[in-house]
């Protein structure tokens, strides 16, 4: 992978698995450019872990306290194993259907729009910049954003609750920025103001994330939508959001894509 040949002069490789060396050397960038701590990516596990446990589909529905998040074992420094999300199988499905087939059906009082949705893929950037944050798809998220958004004619401010790529701890707070929940470098900012969670400004991953529910790879874009979509008809019973009117999903892969996607009830 030609994202690979970028990084290794960037961050020592010791043989690690590829993906963790990756997103925590993205996380490493993080915290030396703005003062981001190992403890700020540890708090984003002890949440997602936390969420989790009131989701009866995720993987994982285990507590874990901050100090357990880090003591696990360190996969590479910051992240540890209780920031990683784990191997995992899965499947979901969507029912995409017209306005036409709502109104038919009478559906409206549980129908959900797509307001807005995007892909990007690598651009020039993602090589040029000799960025560990880059190389992870800082740059494609924050465009496909930019692009849902302006269809959607919504912002961050129009969402409650956000769905996010998680894959590792530090990818949730550097894609927080991405997505215009935070200011560039601020993301430990939000982590520590706790608007991150329930009683904040979004809750963000209240499935558990990928970090806790799992991460089926092509199930996973699937389960963010199904997540989104109970919320914003309120049956996402422990988990439910208060006062949900726009929804967030965000999704990449490297090698690379980024897709985002806002919801909202039908109009």
């Amino acid at each position: 992978m030609y994202h690979l040949k970028e990084l290794f002069p960037l961050y020592e490789w010791g043989g690690e698995p590829v993906a963790p060396y990756m997103f925590g050397a993205a996380g490493r960038e993080h915290m030396e450019k703005y003062g981001t701590t190992a403890d700020q990516f540890a708090r984003i596990g002890w949440k997602n872990h936390k969420h989790s446990v009131n989701n009866p589909y995720a993987q994982f529905q285990d507590e874990y306290s901050l100090d357990d998040i880090k003591a696990a074992r360190v996969v590479y420094e910051p992240l540890t194993k209780l920031q990683c999300s784990p191997t995992s199988d899965g499947s979901g499905a969507a029912v995409i259907a017209s306005e036409r087939f709502v109104d038919e059906h009478d559906l409206w009082d549980r129908a959900v729009e797509i307001a807005g949705q995007a892909m990007v893929t690598d651009t020039s950037d993602t090589f040029t910049d000799k960025s560990a944050i880059t190389l992870v798809g800082s740059k494609m998220s924050a465009l496909a954003a930019r692009k849902a958004y302006d269809e959607a004619g919504m912002d961050a401010s129009d969402v409650q609750v956000v769905e996010l790529h998680d894959c590792f701890s530090t990818n949730e707070l550097l894609t927080y920025e991405a997505l215009g929940l935070a200011a560039e470098g601020e993301g430990g900012k939000l982590v520590d103001s706790g608007d991150n969670t329930y009683g904040g400004r979004w809750v963000v991953n209240p499935s558990g994330g990928l970090i806790s529910k799992g991460h089926p790879l092509g199930a996973t874009g699937l389960a963010q939508c199904s997540e989104l979509t109970w919320q914003l008809r309120g049956q996402a019973d422990k988990r439910q959001v208060e006062n949900v009117t726009g929804a967030l999903q965000h999704n990449i892969g490297l090698g690379g894509a980024a897709v985002v996607t806002v919801y909202r009830p039908a109009r």
